[in-house]
């Protein structure tokens, strides 16, 4: 077992705060496997609920990333939250989203160019109760820590 296990109701939720890089990027790589074998569907602690990949650009790095996220839709925009499961600190891939706004995510089978943008007030948080709403393990994660966690809205490019 990977990390520790946090469950809302019947859905479990991985902690993955409470897990080292090296377990964390096997817990990606076979996400991100699982979700491409299945045209964007997944079991385990996200089954049933929305999941895309989201491709970044290394900060300092310039590589490519590609981390699975929890989204929901708002009208034609996918809305990712940088919640990192409560921890003090925003997840890695937030600083490549800001200092590389153009991306790519896969929702299903199919790739969409994006332009991410962090939600400001009122908006920040009207969408990150919407997340709330759907995947409620996400109000836990903002009363673990005292930072604002982001929310990012995705908008698709044409």
């Amino acid at each position: 077992m990977i990390g520790k296990n946090v469950y809302f109701g019947n859905i479990l939720i991985l902690d993955l705060k409470e897990m080292n890089m090296s377990e964390v990027n096997d817990w990606n790589k076979k996400t991100i496997d699982e979700f491409r074998a299945n045209g964007g569907k997944v079991g385990g602690p996200f089954e049933g609920r929305t999941l895309l990949l989201l491709h970044t650009t290394g900060a300092k790095s310039r590589q490519e990333r590609i981390n699975p996220v929890a989204y929901i839709r708002d009208g034609e925009r996918f809305v990712v939250i940088a919640s990192k499961g409560g921890a003090p600190t925003n997840p890695d891939w937030y600083y490549n989203v800001v200092a590389n706004p153009e991306l790519t995510v896969e929702v299903g089978t199919e790739k969409h160019k994006v332009h991410a943008k962090v939600a400001e007030e009122p908006e920040r948080t009207q969408l990150y109760n919407k997340m709330v709403e759907m995947m409620p393990g996400f109000a836990d994660y903002q009363k673990k820590t005292t930072r604002k966690i982001p929310v990012i809205v995705l908008t698709p490019v044409k």
